[in-house]
C-alpha cells in the first residue's frame, strides 16, 4: 500500500522549479517545431528560423515573408500553437502559486468537513 499523499501542505521550493522546468521544456519544444517548420518548409537558415519562430512564439509576428503556400499555412497554424502555447505555459507557472494561495485562503478546509 502506498503512502497517502499530504495535500494539505502547501507548495515547496520544488514545485515552483518543477512547474518552471515544465513550461521552460514547452516553450523551447515549441520554438524547436517552428524552427524546424521554418528551416524545411519555407527554405530559411537556422537563424531566421529561430528569428521567424521565436517572434512568433513571443506574440510579435514574423519577420521574414513566406516563400509558398504551404509556408504560409505553417505559419498560421504555428501562430495558432502558439497562443495556445503560451496560455499552457502561463497556466503551468501560475498552478503553484494559485495552490498556495487557496492554501492561505483555507479553501480546502471545508472539503475535508464534509468526509
Amino acid at each position: 500500500m502506498q503512502p497517502k499523499r499530504r495535500l494539505d501542505r502547501p507548495p515547496t521550493k520544488q514545485h515552483f522549479q518543477r512547474a518552471s522546468a515544465i513550461a521552460g521544456g514547452m516553450v523551447g519544444g515549441a520554438l524547436l517545431i517552428g524552427m524546424l517548420g521554418y528551416h524545411f518548409i519555407n527554405g530559411e537558415s537556422w537563424v531566421d528560423s529561430f528569428l521567424d519562430a521565436s517572434m512568433i512564439l513571443g506574440g510579435m509576428g514574423p519577420v521574414g515573408t513566406m516563400q509558398n503556400d504551404g509556408a504560409k499555412i505553417f505559419a498560421g497554424c504555428y501562430a495558432l500553437f502558439s497562443g495556445l502555447m503560451f496560455i499552457g505555459s502561463a497556466a503551468v507557472l501560475v498552478a503553484p502559486w494559485l495552490h498556495g494561495l487557496l492554501h492561505r485562503l483555507h479553501a480546502d478546509a471545508d472539503a475535508e468537513d464534509e468526509s
